[in-house]
């Protein structure tokens, strides 16, 4: 088989990762607002949420991938880094976020992680990205404005936006992170670096909690999740499962096999299937303004792609623009 064919292969897997990544974490918000609303506390559904995901992908790594903790403990620098930063962290700082600005306001500081991703390649390479590329980051960015109806009541304050830019930071060293991750499997492979992380964020998270710098409140309330009267345990399997394993090996995946800066903005469809799991989950409503959000980060999407195809071959670009080989030796 070709090497173009390989790549355009590779390519592909890696954009159906991310977009299933995207999925599935954009669940993870009706399914914690459905907690918070049976009496929980933000922390402590994401205490479930982590715990939750840490044991399943636990239990798969040492299924699938036996060595897992010996590979974990080779790589300690990075998963310790791993679950500190992009989970640990970015949890601490969007929540902190949310108590002094709004949701839509926090979630767009968070999302502005693109950007910071495309000027750190932009940074580390001394090649500026193309016109195509930044006018796609700026639309998908905008796009996410009209998406989370930010201009409406919006509420500002310094504390809230350093915090917002923390959480952003945070995600951007996820698709940095993720990056290091070989697609082939030559080097630290995702299921241990999303198992390991999640280990060392749970604990993180956990004690936080503990020392009461974010408060810890359980309830056994029924929860309510599409209209219908659940057990609690039903949306903390599906934050756990689905919202978490899931999504953070998918994520993780994919951004091995895709450029971070590309992977990041895909990541951006996260807060479309958010909304439309609100819509279906919890009954909220999709805006006419919404829609057109939607769309616009869907351009935006296109252009940073179609402006990253003929970028030169270097460390930082597509896996499809060069020979699969090259790519894995980064992992």
């Amino acid at each position: 088989m070709s090497t173009p064919v390989r790549t355009h292969d590779h390519f592909r897997l890696g954009l159906m990762f991310a977009i299933g990544s995207a999925f599935t974490f954009g669940m993870s918000g009706p399914f914690a607002k459905s907690l918070m609303g049976a009496g929980w506390s933000p922390t402590a559904a994401v205490t479930a949420r982590l715990a939750g995901g840490a044991l399943v992908m636990a239990i798969f790594a040492t299924i699938v991938k036996p060595g897992w903790v010996r590979e974990a403990r080779t790589h300690a620098r990075v998963v310790v880094a791993y679950g500190l930063i992009p989970i640990a962290g970015a949890q601490l700082c969007y929540y902190n976020a949310v108590s002094h600005l709004s949701v839509g306001v926090a979630l767009l500081l968070e999302y502005t992680a693109p950007i910071l991703v495309v000027g750190w390649i932009w940074g580390t390479t001394r090649r500026r990205p193309r016109t195509m590329t930044l006018t796609g980051v700026a639309l998908a960015v905008a796009g996410i404005m009209l998406v989370l109806n930010v201009f409406e009541g919006a509420h500002i304050n310094t504390a809230g936006v350093l915090w917002g830019l923390g959480a952003a930071v945070c995600a951007a060293c996820y698709f940095m992170m993720s990056d290091a991750v070989s697609a082939d499997g030559s080097g630290l492979s995702s299921i241990t670096l999303a198992a390991g992380g999640l280990v060392v964020g749970t604990i993180a998270v956990l004690l936080l909690g503990l020392t009461g710098v974010m408060p810890l409140i359980f309830t056994a309330n029924d929860a309510v999740v599409a209209g219908l009267t659940v057990p609690w345990w039903v949306p903390v399997l599906m934050l756990a499962v689905v919202a978490t394993a899931i999504a953070y090996t998918l994520g993780i995946s994919g951004v091995a096999r895709l450029r971070p800066s590309f992977a990041s903005l895909v990541g951006l469809g996260e807060v479309l299937f958010a909304v439309l799991s609100a819509w279906v989950l919890l009954g909220e409503a999709v805006t006419a303004v919404q829609a057109v959000g939607g769309v616009v980060v869907l351009a935006g999407l296109a252009l940073a792609r179609q402006g990253d195809r003929s970028a030169e071959v270097t460390a930082a670009t597509w896996p499809d623009a060069g020979p699969i080989e090259e790519v894995a030796a980064r992992g």
